[in-house]
């Protein structure tokens, strides 16, 4: 039961396919820092693949068969694609589904204001971050701001190397006795996450100059007035590239592998999937980081109309039918697992945790304490998927996510597994996670990309 690390079973041409690999995947961490970004990311790679957006196909009445390639999108934030097989969808599916979103902060509606000569942007935390580690670090500002005529600016500040970057300050260690007697999650509160973006102020002797000159910035550039923040969504991400960790470039360090990392290893997968027989789905989701509530996130109704309207193309909708779709489907969730960390052991049980470069990870469980909110694969489920990943040579790791009682975590998984469907969660170990430069093995990126093909050539 010992853990193998995968670079020990490559030859050279399995090197170097994983080396082509990441060199696509670290392109997409750049160009997808947020939701939005992924969807527009993810179309422009379907449609070079020869995917149609379902609405078309609704609005010409047009039929589907095997083989055909579907994808819809909804609210910019989700997107769904779909290879048709040729067998009855109503003998089940393969799915994948992951999460576009990770933590990071976002500006408050009413954001902009000045004090004592530095002028600031309001923010509110998304998702589980130790507040700690944003201070002080370079950041971007990424999104867009919808006006009332609908006209829609997209924001991206702080990437180039021409941009300026943002910040949140921290106290001086000189000065920081005080604060750092504090409990880690205390001496940097939530309130205190407020974004520098400026001190110079108007030429003008007016009060709150800075704020003046920062808001005449905003005109100049996106011809954008105060009151436009009410409707904008502008998320503050690290800025920078994702780069090789490592001496020996064996690690990818960036922002937002957690879930980036699943999203592009099963896009890749679904591409590059050669069975036809089963209908094969890629669900990429929003809100995943706050509880997949939402019109974007997993327990929205969206991908389950997707489906339907596949079904009714394909092969006409019944609802009995498509309950028994549901029941009959596979789903992997694809999220990422801890990783052990030899710096902080004690909050592992070695046995059963994930190690960095031991391939693709299968967490039976997640949840929390008693595996509270946790969906608990069933053993022959897992059977099958350990078959197929021996029949396809592929490496994995079976784990759980840290000590019992120590903590825990959730994802999709459980959601899906209401419909009555097979479902584990199954994906890339990650350290740092949620931190804002998260790590992990290029050999785990490949072996999952591998893992995710393998399961959607499923015949049954």
């Amino acid at each position: 039961m010992k853990q193998k690390n995968t670079w020990h079973t490559y030859d050279e041409k399995q090197v170097q396919e994983t080396e082509a690999f990441v060199k696509g995947y670290m392109t997409y961490l750049d160009e997808a820092k947020t939701e939005r970004e992924s969807v527009d990311v993810i179309v422009n790679m379907a449609e070079e693949k020869g995917y149609v957006e379902l609405d078309r196909l609704m609005n010409d009445k047009n039929q589907v068969k095997a083989g055909d390639l579907v994808y819809a999108v909804h609210q910019n934030k989700m997107i769904v694609l779909v290879k048709v097989g040729s067998r009855p969808m109503s003998e089940g599916v393969n799915l994948l589904g992951a999460h576009m979103d990770s933590p990071r902060l976002d500006v408050k509606q009413n954001p902009l204001y000045e004090s004592d000569g530095i002028a600031y942007l309001d923010t509110h935390y998304y998702g589980g971050i130790k507040k700690y580690q944003w201070v002080a670090t370079p950041l971007a500002l990424h999104g867009v701001v919808v006006k009332k005529d609908g006209t829609t600016v997209e924001v991206n500040i702080g990437e180039n190397e021409d941009n300026p970057v943002l910040f949140v300050s921290d106290l001086l260690v000189h000065l920081a006795q005080e604060q750092m007697d504090k409990k880690a999650s205390l001496f940097i509160k939530g309130e205190a996450l407020d974004l520098v973006v400026g001190s110079r102020p108007e030429d003008s002797e007016q009060k709150e100059a800075v704020k003046a000159r920062i808001l005449q910035i905003l005109r100049d550039y996106y011809e954008m007035e105060e009151e436009d923040f009410l409707s904008a969504e502008l998320e503050i991400v690290p800025a920078g590239h994702a780069r090789e960790a490592g001496l020996d470039r064996s690690m990818i360090m960036a922002y937002g592998q957690d879930d980036s990392s699943c999203v592009y290893t099963a896009l890749h997968a679904l591409f590059d999937c050669e069975q036809s027989e089963r209908t094969c789905v890629c669900i990429f989701v929003d809100k995943e980081e706050i509880g997949s509530h939402g019109a974007t996130g997993m327990r929205s109704k969206f991908f389950e109309n997707v489906l339907a309207e596949v079904m009714e193309l394909k092969e006409g909708y019944n609802e009995l039918q498509f309950r028994r779709c549901m029941m009959n489907s596979n789903f992997l969730s694809a999220d990422v697992s801890s990783c052990f960390d030899p710096m902080y052991s004690d909050s592992f049980e070695k046995k059963n945790v994930a190690y960095l470069g031991c391939g693709i990870v299968i967490n039976k469980y997640t949840g929390s304490r008693g595996k509270s909110g946790a969906n608990d694969a069933n053993a022959e489920f897992l059977a099958k998927i350990r078959n197929i990943f021996a029949e396809k040579q592929v490496n994995f790791q079976t784990a759980e996510y840290g000590r019992v009682d120590l903590g825990g975590s959730g994802t999709i998984s459980h959601i899906l597994a209401g419909y009555g469907m097979n479902v584990v969660d199954c994906g890339v170990a990650v350290m740092n996670m949620h931190a804002p430069y998260e790590v992990t093995s290029k050999a785990d990126i490949y072996e999952t990309k591998r893992g995710y093909q393998a399961f959607l050539e499923l015949a049954d």
